[in-house]
């Protein structure tokens, strides 16, 4: 008997569902009732959402299956009229709305509880019986049935009124999930993009595609070119690499979104249960949380290491480091630059906040989460600039004053206005696509609650969901908006490519392409920066005349220069080498001054002692001493023998009157310490 009032109770359930009622209630204005359990009631108009937070009769009719047993049953004459109170309450014109009374649902819940319990349905935590008033009447009372014009007097408030958003059937998603959209849980944005039309989509995904791809060669360039010569790009300059391999996964994540289009920032549409394709949120999809790793970081180390440039370039200019000094902080840097992206990574992913991007078909954060877009986007993006621009602007302030108050060499002129105008190029093509990009997220979280309203309003009848209340804006957003800030993201990895692009760089392409490898040399910027005669006259002091060492291939502050040039003079002709007497003055006044570097990797100025310090009073320079004059006094046999030949040589043609002119020049330089360095270069050797 009690399977056959089971089977009597679905089959009445199934009836009680009239699946034709999907009308809009879109002004909240009093509907028909259409739950065949509330029908035959002293009214027959209700509104919803009702008090339990049902959006329309549909969703009510399923949350009354279970009690439809006890109505059925008839276990209390009060269960009916209380369940119709929640379910389906009644409506008035003028807006009131009324709870049932405490008595009426004591008596219901204690006439019903032993048939409840036998079918295993339990009292619901809203329909407590303290939640409602006390007092004891029956449902509607006597003020909810009088007419309008009556009750306008008491409550003239309208009966239409702003219920916030509701999350459509077709949208819910697992509670399990952690899912949320528009401050809903358990609900996801619709997928495809909600904004834009099939057609928008389609051109966007195809114009991120090609950038990546442009971007992603030109950082690829720039790293391969590092690979090819990696002690060509020392500190200050190292920096740069680093940002461009950021940049270059970054470029890789967008164009992997483009070849996969939306089947992971997506998730498949369910029709049999009701749910449309939505938004990929969370980190249960094991793809996209991957791709938003890789993005995310990527993204963020990119501009701590725009940062971390900026401070070496500081400490170049300003406090005069030299490249060893930066390179000893080389560790820390990197503890930072991949240790902060990398804490903010974990955090987001700890907070649940990824979220599918079906524009780009990568996954990211702040796309519809506002707190997360301030938060992990744009303080972070904010902090990164004003920090680099602030350094920036004072090392590039630091060589101009180099510039105006030192004299220069013309030729270190040349580089250090050179030197400033790529830092300053290499800056400007970075901070505007990245500007670009706060600005774009600035603008698109202070217009993200318009263009949701307007959504809302354009699909609430589609979704059966109550439409906004007193919509004063509409808006949508413009294609060309987003297409910007996927251009700036992408593009601000190719001011690396300017910084690589020289003549030196084809020249070591075409020698690995031909299969030869150049020597290290030392990097154009990196002359003015780190060589010992720029660092000479930074730090010098300001009554000392400005000399000049030649540049070799060490930064170390030695230069072998000199000691090659005098033993080419003892190999030349008499002719030749009465003309390189004048060159080898000047070139043995350019040790003059010259520089110490300390045990941190700074230069300090120190004096070298004359010849005459170290030769007793009176004597002249001798050439009796092939060997220390050739600067083979310690130098092995092979070389010893050589140097042996180039003096024999010497003597045939009768030039020892002009080198000994030359060696009285030399003397007669003040502080003059070519011989020294001469003796040092050959030990080194």
């Amino acid at each position: 008997m009690d399977l056959l009032w089971v089977l009597y109770s679905m089959l009445t359930v199934c009836m009680a569902i009239n699946m034709e009622a999907t009308g809009s209630h879109s002004m909240f204005t009093c509907e028909p009732i259409t739950l065949r359990m509330c029908q035959g009631l002293a009214y027959n108009t209700t509104f919803m959402p009702n008090l339990l937070n049902h959006y329309d009769q549909q969703t009510a009719a399923l949350a009354m299956e279970p009690f439809h047993p006890m109505v059925n049953l008839e276990c209390s004459t009060e269960i009916r009229p209380f369940l119709c109170a929640l379910y389906a309450p009644v409506c008035t014109e003028y807006g009131h709305v009324t709870l049932p009374c405490r008595r009426l649902c004591q008596r219901a819940k204690s006439d019903c509880y032993k048939l409840m319990d036998m079918f295993g349905v339990s009292w619901p935590d809203e329909m407590e019986c303290s939640r409602f008033p006390d007092c004891d009447e029956s449902y509607p009372r006597a003020i909810d049935l009088l007419p309008s014009s009556d009750g306008m007097e008491e409550s003239p408030s309208s009966v239409q009124r702003d219920y916030g958003f509701w999350c459509p059937r077709e949208l819910k998603i697992e509670p399990d999930l952690g899912y949320s959209f528009m401050g809903v849980r358990d609900c996801s944005p619709p997928c495809p993009n909600m904004y834009f039309r099939k057609d928008e989509l389609i051109f966007a995904r195809y114009f991120i595609g090609v950038v990546s791809i442009v971007c992603l060669s030109a950082t690829l360039f720039t790293f391969l070119t590092f690979l090819i010569d990696v002690g060509r790009f020392r500190y200050p300059e190292r920096p740069i690499i680093f940002y461009a391999v950021c940049y270059m996964m970054v470029s890789l994540v967008f164009f992997l979104g483009f070849l996969l289009e939306d089947r992971v920032s997506c998730n498949a549409a369910s029709p049999g249960h009701f749910r449309a394709s939505t938004v990929t949120q969370g980190s249960h999809n094991k793809a996209c949380t991957l791709l938003f790793m890789t993005l995310y970081f990527f993204t963020m180390a990119g501009s701590v290491w725009w940062v971390i440039l900026t401070i070496t370039w500081f400490l170049a200019a300003v406090p005069k480091w030299g490249s060893e000094a930066i390179e000893k902080k080389a560790l820390l840097f990197h503890a930072v630059a991949w240790g902060v992206p990398g804490a903010l990574t974990i955090t987001l992913m700890a907070m649940n906040k990824i979220e599918g991007d079906s524009m780009s078909g990568v996954c990211f954060v702040g796309l519809y989460d506002l707190m997360a877009l301030r938060w992990f986007l744009l303080v972070p993006l904010a902090l990164d600039v004003v920090a680099g621009v602030v350094l920036l602007l004072a090392g590039i302030a630091a060589l101009n004053r180099v510039r105006m108050e030192i004299p220069l060499e013309k030729e270190n002129q040349d580089k250090l206005v050179k030197f400033m105008i790529r830092i300053g190029v290499f800056s400007v093509l970075y901070l505007v696509p990245l500007l670009t990009v706060i600005g774009c997220y600035l603008y698109e979280q202070s217009r993200r609650a318009v263009w949701e309203t307007t959504w809302v309003q354009e699909r609430c009848i589609e979704y059966h969901i109550p439409c906004p209340f007193k919509v004063e804006q509409t808006s949508r957003p413009d294609i060309a908006l987003f297409l910007i800030k996927y251009l700036m993201m992408l593009v601000v990895g190719i001011p690396s490519v300017f910084w690589v692009g020289s003549k030196k760089t084809c020249f070591e392409w075409a020698s690995f392409f031909n299969g030869h490898r150049r020597k290290d040399t030392v990097h154009e910027s990196r002359q003015v920066l780190q060589e010992p005669d720029f660092t000479q006259f930074l730090l010098r002091d300001p009554n000392t005349p400005v000399v000049r060492k030649s540049r070799g291939t060490s930064t170390q502050g030695t230069s072998t220069h000199a000691s090659s040039t005098h033993l080419a003079m003892l190999d030349e002709p008499p002719s030749a080498s009465t003309s390189r007497a004048g060159s080898m003055r000047s070139k043995s006044s350019s040790f003059h001054g010259s520089l110490q570097r300390s045990r941190d990797g700074r230069y300090t100025a120190c004096s070298y002692r004359g010849v005459e310090e170290r030769l007793p009073h009176g004597s002249t320079l001798r050439l009796n001493d092939p060997l220390q004059h050739c600067g083979v006094n310690r130098l092995d046999s092979h070389s010893r023998h050589g140097s042996l030949q180039c003096l024999e040589s010497q003597s045939r043609h009768s030039s020892v009157r002009d080198l000994t002119i030359t060696a009285q020049a030399i003397q007669s330089s003040p502080g003059n310490g070519i011989h020294r360095v001469i003796e040092e270069d050959a030990t080194k050797a």
